[in-house]
C-alpha cells in the first residue's frame, strides 16, 4: 500500500472519532455552601487506596462529591415554634398555676385577701391553706413528661402557736407582692428578707414564705415581681430585645450575656440558631465562648453554673419553645450531673407547681455519659471514685419512674453505679485543650449519640 493511501485511511479514522457524541453528562448536584462543610462526611464510594469502586462507566468531567450534613440528626429534633399560649396539663389532680400580667396578679390577690377578711369576720379564725410542697404531694404526669403538684392541702392557723410565725410571714410578703405590683417594680427575695429582718430572721423563712405565696395565688413566683438573683448567661446565634434595647448574643466581646431575671421584659427579635447547648458549668461555658463555637456550630449557649436557677430554666424553655429548636445538656458524669440535667428536664420538687414554666422535656443528655469515659479514652487519672452519697443520690435517681421509663438513661446511671467511676466535663482536656470543642461534641451531634 502506498504511502498516500496510508494517509488518506488514518485521516478519515479521526474524522470519524470527531464525528462521535460524548456521552450526556449528569446535571450538576449543588452544594450549598456551609460554615460545618469541615465536618461534613464524604460520601463518594471507595477503595483502601482512594479508588472509586462504582460500577458506572468513568467520565472524563469531574462531578461533585456528595456531602452528608452533620446536622442532620439534629434537625429532625426541631419542633414547630408556639405560636400560642402554652397549653397547660388538663388533669383533676394537679395545681395548675398560671403566668399572670401585673394587673391581673394584683386582681388574684386582693382576691385571696378578700377571703381572709370574711374568714376574720365569720368565723373569727382565719387559716391558709396552701398547696403541700412534700415529696408525696408531687406528682410525675407522663403526658406532658413534667413533675406537677398535687392538690394535698397543708393549713396555716393564725390562732394556732405552732403556725402562727409562718402565717404571719406569709401575710408580710403578700403585702409586700401588693405593694411592688401596684408601683410595678421588681424585688429581689433578699431585699424581702431585709424588709422585715426582725420577722422573718433567716433568709429560708422568708424564700419559704414567697414560695407560699406564689402556690397560694396560684401563679408563678415571676408573676409576683419578687425574682432570684440570677447567675446565668448565655451567648450565640440570637437577637433578644431588652425594655427597647437590642442585644446581639453574638457581639458580647469576650464574655456572655448574664441572663435577666426580668424575662417578662425580654423579647426574642431573630435567630437563626440550629439548637441550644446548655452546659453544667462555667468552665465548660469558657472554652465554648473562646473558641466562638456558635459559629462553627449554629447554635445558643448557656450555662446556670451548676443547679441552674430560675431565671436560666425559665430562658431556656422560652428560646427552645419559641424558637422551635432542640435543646443538649452537657454535664459532668457524675450523680449530681445526671440531677441537675434531671431539674433542667422535668423541673424541681420543691418548685414542681411551676414546671409548665421551667421544665424543658425535650433536652437531650448529650455527654458526659459513663459509657464515653472508655469510649473517648479518659484516662484513669481523670477519673474519681465514687462516695457513698454519689452511690445514693444514683440510687435515687434511679429509682425516679421519669428515669426508669427511659432505657438508655438507667443503662448509663447502672453503669456508673456498677464502675463506680466518675469524671467532670474538663477531663476531657486530657487529650487537648481543643478536644471538647473539635472533636468530642461534633462527634456527639452527628452520632446521635445521646440520650
Amino acid at each position: 500500500m502506498s504511502s498516500r493511501t496510508k494517509r488518506k485511511k488514518r485521516s478519515k479514522n479521526v474524522n470519524a472519532s470527531k464525528s462521535k457524541k460524548p456521552n450526556s453528562a449528569k446535571p450538576t448536584i449543588k452544594v450549598k455552601k456551609s460554615s460545618l462543610d469541615h465536618y461534613m462526611v464524604d460520601q463518594k464510594s471507595t477503595d483502601p487506596k482512594g479508588r472509586s469502586t462504582s460500577k458506572r462507566k468513568k467520565s472524563s468531567r469531574k462531578r461533585p462529591q456528595r456531602k452528608k450534613d452533620p446536622l442532620t440528626s439534629v434537625r429532625h429534633l426541631k419542633h414547630a415554634p408556639a405560636t400560642t399560649e402554652q397549653k397547660l396539663p388538663q388533669r383533676d389532680d394537679v395545681i395548675i398555676v398560671d403566668d399572670l400580667p401585673t394587673d391581673a396578679a394584683l386582681t388574684r390577690l386582693n382576691s385571696h385577701v378578700d377571703q381572709l377578711l370574711t374568714q376574720i369576720m365569720e368565723t373569727g379564725k382565719p387559716v391558709f391553706e396552701i398547696p403541700s410542697r412534700s415529696a408525696s404531694n408531687i406528682i410525675w404526669d407522663e403526658t406532658s413528661d413534667i413533675l406537677l403538684l398535687g392538690k394535698d392541702l397543708s393549713q396555716k392557723p393564725f390562732h394556732n402557736l405552732g403556725s402562727v410565725a409562718d402565717a404571719t410571714r406569709l401575710m408580710k410578703v403578700l403585702e409586700i407582692i401588693h405593694e411592688i405590683l401596684r408601683k410595678n417594680i421588681h424585688v429581689t427575695k433578699r431585699e424581702v428578707f431585709y424588709n422585715a429582718v426582725d420577722l422573718f430572721q433567716d433568709q429560708k423563712n422568708s424564700d419559704k414564705a414567697i414560695e407560699d405565696a406564689s402556690v397560694l395565688m396560684r401563679t408563678t413566683r415571676n408573676s409576683t415581681h419578687i425574682v432570684a438573683g440570677a447567675k446565668g448567661v448565655a451567648v450565640g446565634r440570637i437577637k433578644i430585645k431588652d425594655k427597647g434595647q437590642v442585644i446581639d448574643l453574638q457581639k458580647m466581646g469576650s464574655g456572655a450575656w448574664n441572663i435577666s431575671p426580668f424575662l417578662d421584659q425580654i423579647e426574642i427579635v431573630e435567630s437563626d440558631a440550629e439548637f441550644v447547648l446548655v452546659a453544667e458549668k462555667e468552665a465548660a461555658m469558657i472554652r465554648l465562648t473562646e473558641a466562638e463555637w456558635w459559629k462553627a456550630w449554629p447554635s445558643i449557649i448557656l450555662t446556670g453554673k451548676g443547679l441552674a436557677d430560675i431565671a436560666t430554666r425559665m430562658f431556656l424553655k422560652k428560646i427552645t419553645r419559641e424558637l422551635g429548636i432542640p435543646a443538649f445538656c452537657l454535664v459532668d458524669s457524675d450523680p449530681y450531673g445526671h440531677y441537675i440535667y434531671s431539674v433542667y428536664l422535668r423541673g424541681s420538687k420543691r418548685l414542681s407547681y411551676e414546671s409548665p414554666f421551667l421544665a424543658t422535656p425535650n433536652l437531650k443528655l448529650l455527654g458526659v455519659l459513663s459509657k464515653d469515659l472508655n469510649r473517648y479514652n479518659i484516662p484513669k487519672l481523670a477519673r474519681l471514685s465514687m462516695t457513698k452519697f454519689d452511690l445514693e443520690r444514683t440510687d435515687q435517681l434511679l429509682k425516679e419512674p421519669f428515669v426508669k421509663q427511659r432505657k438508655e438513661w438507667v443503662k448509663d446511671l447502672k453503669l456508673m453505679r456498677t464502675t463506680k467511676q466518675k469524671a467532670e466535663i474538663q477531663a476531657l482536656a486530657m487529650h487537648g485543650f481543643d478536644y471538647m470543642t473539635e472533636t468530642y461534641l461534633p462527634e456527639k451531634l452527628t452520632t446521635s449519640d445521646w440520650i
